[in-house]
């Protein structure tokens, strides 16, 4: 299923509750259409109304100041404290000193016909 786009319309809807948000004014379907007409932009009639009637109960400026400050999903694991450091102490940890060996293949290319020069 394909996700949802903006048309212009959505768009010019957003844009304009943005500016009467940021006048601190109230976002209807009447004004909404007052800043798009001053901006010329025609849409279809019933998006302000749309748009006004979706955002009755929002509060746009926390809504938009939360956004960057919402703390991290799945949060509320242990800060600190887990396993002591080893190099705190000058040790290196016993993980490296431990170097992956390289596996070798039992058949060669060659053996299997895909040989450079066949």
């Amino acid at each position: 299923m394909a996700s949802p786009t903006l048309g212009q319309d959505d768009l010019a809807c957003i844009y304009a509750a943005l500016i009467l948000v940021d006048d601190d004014v109230a976002i209807t379907g009447e004004k909404i259409n007052t800043v798009l007409k001053a901006a010329n932009v025609e849409i279809e009639p019933f998006w302000p109304s749309l748009y006004a009637k979706s955002m009755e109960d929002v509060d746009v400026k926390k809504l938009i100041t939360a956004i960057g400050s919402a703390p991290a999903p799945g949060g509320g694991g242990p800060v600190g404290g887990g396993a002591p450091d080893a190099k705190a102490d000058g040790a290196a940890p016993a993980d490296a000193e431990k170097k992956p060996e390289k596996v070798e293949s039992e058949e060669s290319d060659d053996d299997m016909g895909f040989g450079l020069f066949d």
